[in-house]
């Protein structure tokens, strides 16, 4: 679904990785409720080819944040949809289809660091910064951020930043995890890419798991996990894709874990 604020292309012999672009540059990619239901929609309506998707912003930045030129007054009940509207969005990201790896540079602000927070795999580069300004405007996050930043860099480091306005660079962000990979300059999107090239050749299956699974086992009681843990780990292995792999790995077929 490709509109005026987001482009979308598939990549790939299958067209197996989509690439989901935000394209308001002169708004510095900042989010509004259009481009949020773009987003929705897109993930939404993805094509079973795909296996893997890449979000990235056109221009210098990764995203700005809410559009606050086009926040309107709301009642408290008006507000409380909104948000929730917001967060279905999101939710369409992290508990979507397929894996998201996120190419992250300049400005990944307030809704944009809520947007990056949704995908699996957060590539920065040496040109993005982070920062949770609502405090300092007199708002509060709505986007999922309360619930998912929290869970990456902890609840005391979210508060720091949302009462003092503090503001991370790249390498300090990588550090506390807000990205997992920080690469050159210009070069975000690029392995963002390779990621998510390799992570479609992973079996849909264990894809499936780790998205849906292991976050809500992370929130289990252990005994809870571990039960919820064997029965995705059956029904995993169960999976046809799954027992050709083992089997080419048993006979010498499939590359061994190495080190290089």
């Amino acid at each position: 679904m490709t509109t005026p604020d987001l482009h979308l292309e598939f990549l790939g012999e299958q067209q197996e990785v989509a690439v989901i672009r935000l394209t308001r540059v002169a708004k510095r990619n900042a989010l509004n409720d259009a481009l949020i239901l773009s987003i929705r929609n897109t993930f939404e309506n993805l094509p079973a080819t795909v296996r893997a998707a890449v979000i990235d912003g056109q221009g210098d930045h990764f995203c700005a944040g809410l559009d606050l030129s086009e926040l309107t007054e709301r009642d408290a009940g008006q507000g409380l949809h909104h948000s929730r509207m917001w967060h279905a969005a999101l939710e369409r990201v992290q508990f979507g289809p397929v894996p998201v790896v996120a190419a992250l540079h300049g400005a990944v602000v307030g809704g944009g660091l809520e947007l990056a927070s949704a995908c699996h795999i957060r590539v920065a580069d040496e040109t993005a910064f982070y920062a949770l300004p609502e405090g300092s405007r007199g708002i509060f996050v709505g986007g999922g951020g309360a619930v998912r930043i929290p869970r990456l860099i902890g609840t005391a480091r979210m508060t720091d930043m949302m009462l003092t306005g503090r503001v991370y660079n790249a390498a300090d962000g990588e550090r506390i995890g807000l990205a997992q990979y920080l690469v050159p300059t210009g070069q975000a999107f690029a392995k963002a890419l390779e990621l998510a090239e390799r992570v479609a050749q992973n079996a849909p299956l264990t894809n499936y798991a780790l998205m849906h699974a292991l976050p809500r086992i992370a929130e289990q009681p252990a005994d809870q996990g571990y039960l919820t843990e064997a029965m995705m780990a059956a029904i995993a292995q169960s999976a046809p894709e799954a027992k050709e792999r083992v089997r080419a790995f048993l006979d010498g077929k499939a590359a061994k874990v190495s080190k290089d």
